[in-house]
């Protein structure tokens, strides 16, 4: 029984340390509030110019965007339930808040317990402004009964970055539509 050990090379090693609290020697003090100012007040719109403040960029849309389980990134909310290879009602966006050079692909792939790698249809866009633009993206495949898809985002920068949006939407042959009733045709009785 040999024991192997394998040298790790620090210089390529990294720990994530999301953007927001990465700060300069020289920003300290801009970010730090002054004695007798309102902490809140004093951090807000204190970032680095390339970076921009998930809670304002959600001001900002309202209804529109949804956090990823990354701090660098956020997305279009998406219908709980949808019918399968039909145009969703908006189009699907992902944005930076970190500096994400423009032409940087993103990949959308989807899948859960029973479909770990749904059929996605048009699921690469490039990032143009911090913005990846998915046109008329679809899903194929189906989620099954009663679950939703989670999506899995790849940000192919020189590190490619990955955040995962839980319990996205449910995709079904019908889509969302009016529960059935009890009854099928009038006169008749289910039993």
């Amino acid at each position: 029984f040999v024991v192997m050990r394998i040298p790790v090379d620090t210089v390529t090693s990294r720990r994530f340390t999301p953007p927001s609290t990465t700060l300069s020697p020289g920003k300290m003090s801009e970010v730090l509030p002054l004695a007798g100012q309102d902490s809140s007040a004093a951090l807000a719109g204190k970032l680095r110019t390339t970076d921009r403040n998930m809670v304002e960029v959600l001001a900002d849309h309202p209804g529109e965007l949804v956090r990823t389980d990354s701090p660098n990134f956020l997305c279009s909310v998406l219908p709980t339930h949808w019918r399968c290879n039909k145009t969703l009602p908006i189009a699907f966006k992902v944005v930076a808040l970190g500096d994400v050079p423009d032409g940087t692909l993103v990949t959308v792939m989807a899948g859960n317990d029973e479909n770990y790698s749904a059929e996605l249809r048009n699921a690469t866009a490039a990032m143009k402004n911090q913005v990846a633009r998915f046109n008329d993206l679809r899903f194929v495949g189906r989620s099954g009964r009663g679950k939703s898809f989670t999506l899995t985002i790849t940000v192919f920068t020189s590190l490619p970055q990955v955040a995962t949006y839980h319990r996205a939407i449910k995709i079904t042959v019908d889509g969302p539509r009016e529960p059935r009733s009890k009854y099928l045709w009038p006169g008749y009785h289910h039993r």
